[in-house]
């Protein structure tokens, strides 16, 4: 089965078998296998070609946007993925779409959510009118804590400034009714993101950046679960950052 959307948007760039495959470096018939019998590239490779291209990975190779199936450590686990950028934006909206109660967003920067998707804020404000509470705390730049992270993840003084570019994000929301934004200074070891009963976490591991860590999909089961131990430690945070007032 021939792969349409990854033949013309070769053709739109310019490409050739060969000089994709020099590009990425593979053989020009991997390519080709690609193209024509619609053979899936390991995951790096896939992201590799997909950016050299300037195509979203998953719309050309869409195996790779399945999560592997948890198995039942915890029945509220849903799904691991091995790192938040084999998880598609798209996962993240329809979550906050699906919110009735309550949206709860703990982050440094997170700036690929409105990267990818400048409607995030219309979203969050429609949910807010329809009865949704929405928290969100991102990492205040000038927090040791934030700039020690930089070090770690070799961002230097870049996570700094996609902590400003966040609060910049989220800073039209503030006289929002029913959202409320915050920042926090606090060591980060996972950022949350949660619609009500369901939650996606992304774990952080030092010396990688985010978006190669991995995320849990967590759905709530019952009190006492891995559910509410995420979401108390998302209040915890929130009791101790500082709102942010409208300018």
């Amino acid at each position: 089965m021939q792969n349409e959307r990854l033949r013309a948007a070769m053709a739109a760039g310019g490409w050739t078998h060969a000089s994709l495959a020099a590009k990425v470096g593979v053989d020009p018939k991997s390519v080709e296998r690609w193209v024509n019998l619609g053979r899936t590239p390991h995951r790096e490779t896939a992201m590799q070609a997909a950016e050299t291209i300037g195509e979203d990975v998953f719309a050309l190779w869409p195996k790779l946007r399945q999560a592997r199936a948890a198995r039942a450590v915890s029945p509220e686990l849903v799904a691991l993925y091995n790192q938040r950028a084999d998880l598609p934006v798209s996962g993240f909206v329809d979550l906050f779409s699906q919110a009735r109660e309550r949206i709860d967003v703990l982050v440094y920067a997170a700036v690929f959510l409105h990267e990818a998707y400048p409607r995030l804020n219309d979203l969050l404000r429609e949910r807010a009118a329809e009865g949704c509470t929405v928290r969100i705390t991102v990492g205040d730049a000038d927090s040791s804590n934030v700039q020690q992270r930089g070090h770690e993840e070799k961002f230097g003084h870049g996570i700094e400034s996609r902590c400003r570019l966040a609060l910049m994000h989220y800073g039209p929301l503030v006289s929002t009714p029913g959202i409320e934004l915050r920042t926090h200074g606090t060591t980060l070891y996972n950022s949350i993101y949660r619609a009500d009963d369901q939650m996606l976490v992304n774990t952080h591991m030092w010396g990688v950046n985010a978006y190669g860590a991995p995320v849990w999909h967590l759905r709530r089961n019952g009190d006492g679960g891995m559910f509410d131990s995420y979401a108390e430690s998302f209040n915890a945070v929130w009791a101790t950052a500082a709102p942010v007032e409208e300018d």
